[in-house]
Order: structure tokens, then sequence, then C-alpha cells
């Protein structure tokens, strides 16, 4: 058991304990996935068999790396037999096993999230409501909130307080939206991710027999991050733990930051109520972070009451100090980080993935992206459109759905006439109209057009009747064919690859869409070769890998060596050498949405311990005094956040001339820069500057640029924007003030630009 040096003694602990309910808190840093690996291996080594353990993880990149691990130390196929993923990957296959219990097919479709909002945008067209007032969004979060409190359709309907709720934010017609959803998407044989929990509570709950069976096959369960679970995972689990009792939860409560998900920090506060006979192990050596950023970060998290007491302590040297750096702007704010990145990526000869700029809103990446574009600093944004959100991409995964599953609405909504083959809107209206008189799903209308009579003349039928033949002819393959064979087949069949394919009349976007087709091709390929012998290498086993990614399981296998940019809450269970916390100014961090309670606020603040904990070894925060919102220029404050940290931690920058390097680098004087604001300036930031507003005419230290009217700018000019950087003009349309211009920017694609407004620089 050498495997167990390793290991600290609390850790060391934490690992031999395998019987009866366990908790383990795990400060930031402390190496729980660590101990989480071990737990398992360790449980195996002393006999227990692997087809009896559920290890539930964040992502289901964490699960295949843990496996892996476990692999090496007791051999890679014993390792196989755990069942170890995510929440949703887990029990979709559960799910699936048992369809038939609740009347759907065993190769239901999982609807994402842009799914489910065209299906309720359909939905409250139909219903004649106003979609202002209805918005897709709004309404998913409330059927997701819902569903996470196990609340069905029926129930919803029938409770007074969520009704009155619904009419006082003046949707009374929520509860018959969400009924219309749940038939609908029962209909086409779909589940969206919140009935992936949902639906398993209801299984466990009306089928007795089932949950005894998993209860007997699940005798040890394990959860990471147990204070990011709601309430449907949370029964889950505690349904399958009754029996034995042998279930160990891994997380830490200054961490819980996904309230807004439906999580519930009192999942892991009330353990010791489930379970009063429970053992508890704290891991509270941080292996992470300088004791600068760990002291910092302690500190701050001391002001919340609702807490499980625990002390973060590490071995590794001070660090330097928490840098905190004051802007006038959030512009100058952009370029003063931008500049200390490429001053420290030349100065230390780091490379750019060791830098991370973390912010509390998406909306705050622009002024970053702008300044790190105009020094040439590669970048990445996450949480941004992912690969498989594209709209390529969607069209032929959605082939692939229809394929696996023909009642599948979304999916035969969006490829019905794609590419076009003449059936119009209208005509799919009318099929959609039939299916809800009938109660089946348009798949069985547009394949049986006898037994549902549908108002769409003869031509329309017939082109209809040859795609049903088509799809069907894709479905008799999908058992003799592998993934990619028939995914190939499929994209040509289909048309797809025709309507991409490049020649002299398709630009650059056109070429970039057909070029991400390959890649999905590929991958697809890929994923057939990177299966066991006995393994199915069916595309419906491809679809249901798409189907569970996560954001934190996308990406991969890309060039890393660009600077990270996400909000906070991606940035959990991350780390990187260098951060940059921007915008700490009240009102945005913590967000003026949670000051409404004790609660709220205090869920910023572990927000804040998340973001300072992620670095390594410099923490830098920054903060505007002013910034344009919805057009207004306002005045802001520094974060109370930074006021919570002990001053012996921090080092205070003075203000900066247009983004460059600090005038007198660090200054000693607390009172000037936090809580100080409305104070008057000191002479030194009194005599600064305001930016120059940006002209379109030639800048200053550019030579080569030159400023040209509508009527002189012509197709294949290189030109220059503030925004998307260099690229060329593809087109010109319009007259006089109106003239446009289609631009192709490497980055960025083809934009179309006002000529007016977009202050472009032609570049000779």
């Amino acid at each position: 058991m050498g495997y167990l040096d390793e290991l600290n003694e609390s850790q060391r602990n934490a690992v031999k304990n395998i019987y009866g309910p366990t908790m383990v808190i795990a400060g930031a840093g402390s190496g729980k996935t660590r101990v989480l690996t071990f737990r398992i291996a360790h449980m195996m080594e002393q006999g227990i068999d692997p087809f009896n353990i559920m290890a539930l993880t964040f992502t289901n990149k964490a699960a295949r790396e843990m496996t892996e691990r476990i692999g090496s130390i007791v051999g890679g196929g014993e390792a196989r037999n755990i069942t170890m993923g995510t929440f949703h990957s887990v029990f979709s296959r559960i799910l699936r096993y048992n369809a038939d219990r609740l009347g759907y097919p065993s190769n239901f479709t999982i609807y994402d999230t842009q799914d489910s909002k065209s299906l309720l945008k359909s939905i409250i067209k139909d219903l004649n409501l106003d979609d202002k007032a209805y918005k897709p969004g709004n309404v998913l979060g409330r059927i997701s909130s819902a569903k996470n409190n196990l609340i069905s359709p029926q129930a919803y309907a029938q409770n007074a307080d969520i009704i009155a709720e619904d009419k006082m934010a003046k949707r009374p017609e929520m509860a018959k939206i969400y009924l219309n959803y749940a038939n609908r998407c029962f209909n086409a044989g779909a589940m969206d991710f919140d009935d992936l929990l949902y639906k398993t509570n209801v299984l466990m709950r009306d089928f007795p027999d089932v949950l005894a069976h998993y209860q007997q096959k699940f005798k040890y369960i394990l959860v990471d991050e147990y204070q990011d679970t709601n309430y449907a995972q949370y029964l889950i689990v505690k349904k399958l733990a009754a029996v034995y009792e042998n279930i160990c939860v891994v997380g830490d409560d200054a961490q819980s930051i996904y309230s807004f998900r439906g999580a519930n920090i009192q999942n892991i506060l009330n353990f010791k109520r489930d379970y009063p006979d429970f053992k508890l192990f704290k891991l509270e050596q941080n292996y992470r972070s300088t004791k600068n950023i760990v002291e910092a970060a302690n500190g701050v998290i001391a002001k919340n009451k609702d807490q499980i007491q625990k002390t973060v302590w590490t071995d590794n040297g001070d660090g330097e100090k928490i840098n905190v750096i004051r802007t006038l702007t959030d512009n100058e704010e952009g370029k003063v980080v931008t500049n200390r990145i490429f001053d420290k990526s030349k100065g230390d000869g780091l490379m750019y993935n060791d830098f991370a700029i973390l912010y509390r809103t998406n909306r705050q990446s622009r002024s970053f992206e702008e300044a790190l574009r105009k020094l040439n600093i590669p970048y990445k944004i996450y949480g941004g459109l992912s690969f498989y959100q594209r709209k390529e991409i969607k069209d032929l995964l959605s082939y692939f759905r229809l394929t696996s599953n023909h009642h599948d609405e979304e999916a035969l909504k969006r490829v019905i006439n794609y590419p076009k083959r003449g059936i119009g809107q209208t005509s799919f209206q009318n099929v959609i109209i039939a299916a809800n008189q009938y109660g089946v799903s348009p798949w069985d209308v547009i394949s049986d057009f006898n037994r549902y009579p549908v108002s769409i003349n003869t031509g329309a039928k017939n082109k209809i009747s040859l795609f049903v033949t088509m799809i069907k002819s894709f479905r008799a393959q999908i058992d003799t064919m592998d993934a990619y064979a028939l995914a190939k087949e499929i994209a040509k069949a289909s048309g797809i690859l025709k309507e991409l394919h490049t020649d002299k009349d398709k630009g650059p976007e056109e070429v970039e869409r057909y070029q991400n087709v390959e890649e999905l091709l590929t991958g697809i390929k890929e994923f057939t070769m990177s299966r066991e012998d006995g393994e199915s290498k069916a595309l419906s086993e491809f679809m249901l890998d798409v189907a569970l990614l996560t954001d934190s399981d996308q990406d991969e296998g890309e060039d890393r060596n660009h600077v990270t940019m996400m909000t906070i809450h991606s940035s959990k269970g991350l780390e990187f050498p260098h951060v940059y916390l921007v915008g700490l100014e009240e009102n945005l961090f913590p967000s003026q949405l949670s000051l409404n309670s004790r609660t709220e606020l205090e869920e910023e603040r572990r927000l804040f311990y998340v973001a300072v904990t992620r670095a390594k070894i410099t923490c830098t925060l920054s903060y505007a005094t002013s910034r344009f919102q919805w057009g207004n220029l306002i005045t802001c404050e520094p974060s109370r956040f930074i006021d919570e940290i002990d001053s012996t931690f921090l080092k205070f920058e003075a203000p900066t001339r247009g983004g460059g390097r600090s005038l007198s680098g660090g200054v000693s004087f607390r009172e000037n820069y936090v809580g100080g604001l409305n104070k008057p300036l000191n002479k030194e930031t009194r005599s600064l500057k305001p930016m120059k507003k940006m002209s379109s005419g030639p800048s200053s230290g550019r030579s080569n640029g030159s400023s040209h009217s509508p009527s002189n700018l012509k197709v294949g000019y290189n030109v220059e924007h503030d925004r998307f950087g260099k690229g060329k003009v593809t087109k010109l349309e319009g007259q006089g003030a109106d003239v446009k211009a289609t631009i192709f920017f490497p980055r960025h694609g083809s934009k179309t630009v006002l000529l007016r407004f977009a202050k472009l620089k032609v570049l000779e």
C-alpha cells in the first residue's frame, strides 16, 4: 500500500475510513481529488467489488482521469467496472435501462438548453402568449427550478403559492406552458437535463423494485462537490444510500457558489442531521497557493457566519503580496491588466497560459479582448459558443438524433427542410397542429398521412415522404454500421456536405463551416477507434457522450498557449499561476442583485474566495472608478471585499497613465484607494489627462493607416476595426450615409458594418 505514503495524515485518515457515512471537508488546493481517487483504490484493495461502487464527479473529464489513476494502482481492467461520472451521465444510463417503466424509448433524446428554448418558443406562440412577458429563457428557468424541487406540472398547477407568484410576475399561464412542455417532450421521446434527475427520482419513487435493485448494486457511494448538489440530487443519493449508509461526500462549504442553479448549501451543512453517526475529516493544508494568498482568502471567508469551521494553511512560501490596481475607466482597466500580462510574460519568460483574467459577468470581457488583440496576445474566452453549438454542427447532429429517435420534434423541425427540399414553414406548422390535435409526435403524422390527415398539398406531402424514407434508411443501418461509417453516410446522403462544399462562390465563413463538419466526422472516427472490444461503436452511443458533455469536458487537444478569460463561476476547480481578478466594484462584485439578504451576500463572498484561491503564485485585484453601463458613465466605488482583506497581504499601486505601467510603483497608504473614492483626488491623480476619444482618422504612432470616406473604400481593401482587428473588405452595398461593408476578420469571421459608425482605418 505504498500509495498511502503519498498522502498527508489527514488525507490518509479520510482514505482509510471506507465504511459508514463520511464527510470530507476539503479546503481550496488541499488535494480532494487525490483523496477521492485513493479512497476508491483503497476500497478495491480491501476487497470491495468495483461493481458495487458509484462515484459522482463534477465533470466527465474528472471521472476519466480518476479512472485512469485508479487503474494505475489496482489495474485498469477492474477500474473500468466502477460506475463513475456526473450525476447526469450516470443517471441517464439508469434511465435508458429502465425507460420503458416511464413510457420512454430507451434511445430517448437529451435536449440541450437551445432545444428546450426552441420548443418553448413554439409553445408560447401556439398559446398566443406575449413572447416579451414569456421569454423562453425565463420560462425555462422557472420550469428548471420546479423540476429541481421535484414539482410536477400537475403539482405546479395546484400550488396556490406558485400560481400567486406567477400572477405577480405577470406570467399567469406558466402552469399551462409547463404542462405543454412536458407533454411535447414526452411525445418527442425527449428529456432535458433537469429531467435526467427529475425522472430518476420518479423512477425510484414509483418503482420500489428498481430502487431496491440499485441500493443493492451501489453499496458504496462517493459524491464530489457535495456543496453544489440541488434537492433532486440530494434525494437520489439519500435514497440509494439508505440501506448500507456507506456514503462519502467531499466538498467545501466555502466554495458553494451555484445557488442560481438550484444548489443548496444546506445539503452539506446538514449532513450530520441526516447521518448523526458520521465521521468528519478536514483537509486543511493548501498545496496550491502562497501564504499571502491563503491568508488573504481566509480573512475574507471568515466573515461568513453560515459555515463549517476550518483553518486552511500552507507550507508554501510567503510569495508576493496581492496587488490592488485602481484605474480611471473600465477601458483603461483592460489596458493596464493586458500590459501587465505582456510585460510579465516577456520579462519572466512565461507562457500566456500561465495567466487568467476572471470577472463577475461575461459582459466585462470586452475591454480586455480589445486590449489583448492590440498587443497580439492570444486568448480564449470560456463559456462562449461551444463547438457543438455551432449551426452546421447542430444541423448534422440533428440528423443523427432523428435517425436514432424519429420522434425528436426539435431535430425534425431543424432538418426537415435543410438542405432546402421545398418543404415550407407553413406545411410543417400544419403538421405540428395536427400532431397536437391527435396527441402524437410530428413524425407519427408525416409517416402516416392516411391515419393523421393534415392540410398540406400533394407536392409537399410527396417531398415529406421522400424525407421520411431517407431517415428510415439511415435507421436501418444503425445496428450494422459503426458510428463513423453511418455519420459519413448521413452527411453525404442528407446533402449537408454538398451544401457546405467549398467552391469559388463560397466565402471564408462557408469554408470554416465545412471544416467544422470535417472535424466532427474526425472526432467520430476517433470515438470508434477508441472503443474497447465489446463496447458499442454505434452512432447512438457517440450521441450520448456528446449530449452529456459539460463545459469543462470540451475544447481538449487544441493549442493551449493563450490567456484564459472566464467568469469566476466557470473557473471553479481550476488553478492558474497568475490570476487577475477584475471589476472589483460595489454593485458589480458583489453584484447589486445579491445585496438583499445575508444569504446572498455570503454567497458572493464565497465566490470571491473561489476567485482568489485559483491563484498559485500571484493574484492581482483591479477596479475602475468609472465605467459605462447602458450608454451612461457611472461612478464606481471599490468592492467591500478589498476592504475585508487584511492590509498586511496587500500592495496598493498608484493610478496609471493611459493604460501603461504604474507611475510610481506601489504606495503604502491604504486610505487613498479603498473606501476613499469620495475624497478629493491626490495631486498625482488630479494631473492625469483624460483618455482621447478614438477617431477613424490616422492614429499617432502608425504611419501606414489612412482615413477613407465610404465612397473611396473598395472591395479587397485591408482595414482595421477598433474591436475586431484587421480584416479584408469582401462586399460593399448601399449608398450615401447608408453604405455597409462586409469584412472578413480572421479571428471573428465575416461582419457587416455601417461605415459611418464603424471607424475603420484603411491599411495601405
